[in-house]
């Protein structure tokens, strides 16, 4: 059995600093020469290979055997998963679903600027993250923004600072699903403590959006709007993510926050309407131009959404043995450089039933109810593969550079490195996660490129298990407004196309605030409550 090395150059900073080349690599590809994720991915997946086999002396067989099984973990476990995902989503787009479900939305709502951005940016984009994620929610919700009247730059800031709490478990948990992969944590071990700290840090957005709309003034009579916002998505997200697992905790979260809005602005609405920037808007201005749906047409809009919600519960949920049917395994192990006498492997199950399975008996199921004609079926797919196929891809390169980084030693050398700076990693776990997103656009990949590393990091260290791990998710989440690639599809239906780095530079400091509100999250969880992340 292969035996890694923690140091095969004999100068454990040298070392350190060539274990960096893959990431560095990586990262510097995306944000320099800003190559498609696809192509970074696949150059730094044979780097990667290339060192592990050439320095770390990993045998080239069983190096290739880790890179297949890796990439077939990310086909598997998250391709799978997230195509299915854009499949449902673009079927209630082309059916005009979608459209009812936002007509519905507005209908219940007012023209104050406070109460529309909560429940589009809010809630509505917590659910595109949870069904889509990547940057759709931006795409869907800043024109509602700007046709509100908000400029262009700052209704995509309000979009993105919105999407910030719901990225951990987008489109439908695939971040966590590659955490639990490169890691090997359980995944409902990992999605319940990730649940822990979104639950805090979902406290805080609200605030800031009505903040960014409507300044000072709109605190006034707002704040009751924060409240039920954040409050709503966490009754939703946080029972799911902690006993159910990572693929609803979003869906859920938005629906209860839509719905605990909605019965709010039954009983309750602001007394002065006010318009961005916190102008007052005259009652004249409070009448809707469309007319109401009829019953039906609510029934249908609703259905998808709990069509989706019904079946992946009973699918995946604890009680079921669907997705511990795994008929199929195999890998290779290496002898850790870290822990004398145990392994670390490199494994590949097909488990049929996995959470990508229940997406498509989901899909099934709405598009026979929505009744999709053939042609719309073409439509779908087309739109599906033209959107999707580059993330595809990134799920093989990825997930196979993740594999050999870790099979080979690669990753715990570089931890072994970084473990140097003792107890205070805890504060740079948040802030590699945010590097992570900031540069490759993608929390699954985040998650799968340092989700290893801050696992054996915190071994070293004596943290609870889950600590760092969880925190590079939610760091990953925070930098997404910041995100090239997420801004590439965010703008998309605004006139900042192909401007993406004035959207950046309008976003950044937010996510700065944000960063830090984290850090502090995570400093008292693992004085306070390191029971959590066991």
């Amino acid at each position: 059995m292969f035996q890694q090395s923690l140091d095969p150059l004999g100068n454990l900073f040298l070392t350190w600093l060539v274990a960096l080349i893959p990431v560095a690599l990586l990262l510097i590809l995306l944000a320099v020469f800003r190559l498609s994720a696809w192509i970074s991915a696949l150059i730094g997946s044979l780097v990667t290979l290339l060192i592990g086999i050439l320095v770390w002396h990993m045998p080239a067989r069983e190096g290739m055997q880790a890179y297949v099984y890796g990439s077939a973990t990310g086909v598997w476990n998250v391709d799978w998963i997230t195509f299915w995902g854009v499949v449902l989503f673009n079927t209630l787009v082309v059916t005009g679903n979608f459209e009812r479900f936002q007509r519905w939305i507005s209908a219940h709502g007012t023209r104050d600027v406070r109460v529309q951005t909560i429940l589009f940016a809010w809630a509505l984009g917590a659910l595109l993250e949870g069904l889509v994620g990547f940057g759709y929610p931006w795409a869907v919700v800043a024109p509602i923004l700007i046709a509100l009247s908000i400029p262009d730059l700052d209704a995509i800031r309000v979009a993105a600072i919105a999407n910030n709490a719901p990225v951990s478990y987008g489109a439908l948990g695939a971040p966590i699903i590659a955490l639990a992969a490169v890691t090997g944590l359980p995944l409902l071990s990992l999605s319940s403590s990730i649940g822990h700290i979104v639950a805090i840090l979902a406290l805080l957005p609200p605030w800031i959006l009505i903040y960014l709309v409507s300044g000072r003034r709109g605190f006034r009579e707002g704040w009751p709007l924060a409240i039920v916002g954040s409050l709503g998505y966490i009754a939703g997200q946080y029972p799911v993510a902690v006993y159910l697992g990572p693929y609803l905790p979003d869906v859920v979260g938005s629906i209860v926050s839509l719905g605990a809005l909605l019965l709010l602005l039954r009983f309750w609405r602001p007394r002065t309407l006010l318009g961005y920037g916190g102008v007052p808007i005259p009652e004249t201005q409070e009448a809707h131009a469309e007319p109401p749906l009829r019953p039906g047409e609510v029934f249908l809009a609703w259905l998808p959404f709990l069509v989706l919600v019904v079946v992946v519960v009973l699918w995946t949920g604890p009680w079921s043995p669907l997705p511990k049917i795994a008929p199929f395994k195999i890998g290779v192990d290496a002898l850790s450089s870290i822990s004398a006498g145990k392994t670390v492997s490199a494994i590949f199950m097909w488990t049929p039933f996995v959470g990508g399975s229940a997406i498509l008996a989901s899909w099934i199921v709405v598009a026979l109810l929505l009744r999709t004609s053939g042609a719309q079926l073409a439509e779908i797919f087309r739109r599906s593969w033209h959107q999707m196929w580059g993330a595809l891809l990134v799920g093989v390169f990825i997930f196979g550079l993740a594999y050999d980084y870790n099979y080979s030693g690669i990753a715990a050398s570089l931890a072994e490195g970084f473990s140097k700076v003792g107890p205070w990693f805890l504060i740079f776990a948040p802030i590699l996660g945010w590097i992570g997103v900031a540069l490759s656009g993608s929390n699954t990949s985040t998650n799968a490129m340092f989700g290893s590393f801050q696992s054996i990091v915190g071994k070293l260290l004596g943290f609870p298990p889950l600590l760092l791990p969880t925190l590079n998710s939610v760091g990953a989440e925070i930098g997404k407004p910041v995100a090239p690639q997420t801004a590439s599809v965010g703008v998309s239906t605004t006139r900042f196309v192909r401007n993406e780095g004035a959207v950046i530079r309008h976003n950044m400091g937010w996510t700065f605030v944000l960063l830090g509100y984290l850090i502090v999250i995570g400093v008292c969880c693992y004085f306070f409550f390191p029971g959590v992340m066991r």
